[in-house]
């Protein structure tokens, strides 16, 4: 389901997680992620659905759940919608590449997450306008 350095990724530095389809898509769960400080919680379950056409094709967004919430109440942009995936509730954090962002053949699951502890700590630390 996912390429061999994806495969090797999860296992070495994501021990317990899950792959299966779900609605047209690759799931990835990683049992809890951890969260920098700043958040109501130190981890939680991240989903990420990759397309078939991964990874040619980049990532879109990903889930966590329980939903993922600064500890000073404020509200974290464009994660404020549920979703219904694999059987459980999760927040959706909505964030897009831009085109040409993603390098296929460049870019993996490793460089993704990377990107999502970039924006996890970006939310933990940006102020109210």
């Amino acid at each position: 389901m996912l390429p061999p350095i994806d495969q090797a990724h999860l296992e070495a530095r994501a021990p317990g997680s899950a792959v299966s389809f779900d609605g047209g898509m690759i799931c990835v769960v990683i049992p809890s992620f951890p969260l920098p400080a700043g958040f109501t919680q130190a981890s939680a379950d991240l989903l990420l659905r990759l397309s078939p056409g991964y990874p040619d094709v980049p990532p879109d967004m990903w889930w966590f759940c329980p939903a993922v919430r600064r500890a000073d109440g404020q509200v974290i942009p464009a994660t404020e919608s549920q979703e219904s995936h694999l059987g459980r509730t999760w927040q959706r954090w909505s964030r897009h590449f831009n085109p040409g962002q993603w390098r296929s053949g460049v870019d993996s699951l490793e460089s993704y997450l990377a990107l999502v502890r970039q924006e996890l700590e970006a939310a933990a630390r940006s102020r109210a306008a």
